[in-house]
């Protein structure tokens, strides 16, 4: 054999045991960040399939890897739908990540070792309801007709915006403009993300109604007592202005994905974070505020499970929000900042409800005090955020730009999902997607343009 050639050999040999060596590493000691990145595979997929009953592989393509970091093409994707638990790893055997779903729970990432216990904690599930679909929307599914004046708005995809997956007009406590997009309709649970923290301030609303929670509370944690972490009122939490250090940043492993997918007690982890600053003296968006929130009024009721049924209880099922799944970490704690799950209908039952100042079918659901709170904004934020877990803007933009009026609020989510409420217009805009920050998206521009085609 020719010298050289031996040299090739040696050297291939070489290359390839290093390249066993790496792998090896890799599986014995992922990176946070592919932990971070299959373990958000892991969930969004769970909770697509056994929520919203898409197909595992579409969801992985259309919605963990296509829009995601590049890292997330190595990302492959196995479900056990009997057991119901989806895994995921990167090359097939590098970060491995796990999650569960649990009925009336949602989805949650869990470590292997817990599943069993997971698995214990349970939640009543929506109950099979008769929905007359002779009645008009919101009593029932009964067909809607789009308002004519609304069929060149809809049909605009520079309003809709890249990836719209749903939208749904309300007028008058009516549906005047309906669109989905291919592969989704009316009967599709969409996430909403950050949508979701409106939700978690009505549920600590009606809490206080009800003289269970004063949202002035101090000492809210025992492991905050000996610390000037004690003085954040439950009201800083509700406002984001508590003054705890939480990065909220996504794309790298900061306190924000290290929360929702590394660890397992969401609100254990924010609770342990230090304060930046005194409460009430600075803006910081933050859902591990939001989580805190969650936990904090779940602690009000001595029976856990009573407390994970109360969402559908006291407002899913009042409102008839029927499809709703608010999903709970590994310990059942509601991640109230980022995971509930509802068709595009629903999502606008519930900003029906904000839009009607908190009434629903001639009863006061939500005092009118608390919807106040979600439509008035905080100094510390400048006037963009508001005392319950809402926006004063929408995306970016000041709402003046786009000729909206002052009093609109929005609730919002990560990739594009927005809710605009109008009160004295009775006008509620829901629009749901797959539409990353980056596409620069402005569902501002659609509101006005569905208010102009109103008039």
């Amino acid at each position: 054999m020719p010298g050289w050639v031996k040299w090739v050999l040696r050297g291939a040999i070489a290359v390839g045991g290093l390249g066993v060596v790496a792998t090896g590493w890799l599986v014995a000691f992922p990176p946070e960040l592919l932990r971070v990145g299959t373990g958000y595979g892991a969930k969004i997929i769970c909770s697509n399939v056994f929520i919203a009953g898409r197909d595992a592989d579409e969801v992985l393509r259309d919605d963990v890897q296509a829009p995601g970091h590049p890292l997330l093409r190595l990302v492959s994707v196995d479900v056990d739908l009997e057991g119901r638990l989806v895994r995921t790893a990167m090359l097939g055997v590098v970060a491995p990540s796990l999650a569960l779903y649990r009925p009336g729970l949602g989805c949650a990432n869990v470590d292997a070792t817990d599943v069993d216990a997971a698995r214990r904690l349970t939640a009543p599930p929506a109950e099979a309801v008769a929905v007359d679909a002779n009645l008009p929307w919101p009593e029932g599914e009964g067909e809607a007709a789009t308002d004519p004046r609304l069929a060149a708005v809809l049909a605009d995809p520079a309003l809709l915006g890249p990836g719209s997956r749903a939208v749904v007009v309300i007028k008058d406590g009516r549906i005047v403009g309906e669109l989905y997009g291919p592969g989704f309709n009316r009967n599709t649970p969409l996430l909403g993300w950050s949508m979701t923290k409106t939700v978690t301030a009505a549920l600590v609303g009606m809490l206080k109604g009800e003289g269970l929670i004063d949202p002035d509370a101090r000492d809210l944690f025992g492991s905050w007592s000996g610390d000037g972490r004690r003085d954040i009122r439950l009201a800083d939490l509700l406002a984001m202005q508590s003054g705890i250090a939480f990065n909220e940043s996504y794309g790298d492993v900061t306190d924000v994905t290290r929360m929702l997918y590394l660890e397992r007690d969401m609100a254990a982890y924010a609770a342990s974070l230090p304060a930046s600053a005194p409460p009430a003296t600075l803006f910081n968006y933050s859902s591990g505020e939001t989580v805190l929130i969650s936990r904090y009024w779940m602690s009000h009721f001595e029976d856990q499970a009573e407390a994970r049924a109360f969402p559908r209880k006291a407002l899913f099922d009042a409102i008839g929000m029927h499809s709703a799944v608010l999903e709970a970490d590994q310990t059942g704690t509601f991640v109230g900042s980022s995971y509930l799950y509802a068709t595009a209908r629903d999502w606008a039952r519930f900003g029906l409800l904000v839009a009607e100042n908190g009434v629903w079918a001639g009863r006061q659901l939500i005092n009118p005090s608390v919807v106040a709170q979600m439509m008035r904004p905080t100094d510390v934020s400048d006037g963009r955020y508001t005392h319950g877990q809402s926006w004063q803007n929408g995306p970016e933009d000041d709402d003046s730009v786009h000729g909206l009026p002052d009093e609109t609020v929005w609730m919002l989510g990560h990739d594009g999902q927005s809710i605009a409420v109008i009160a004295s217009e009775r006008l509620v805009v829901v629009r749901l997607g797959l539409t990353p920050r980056r596409l620069d998206h402005k569902p501002q521009k659609l509101v006005q343009a569905v208010r102009h085609a109103l008039r």
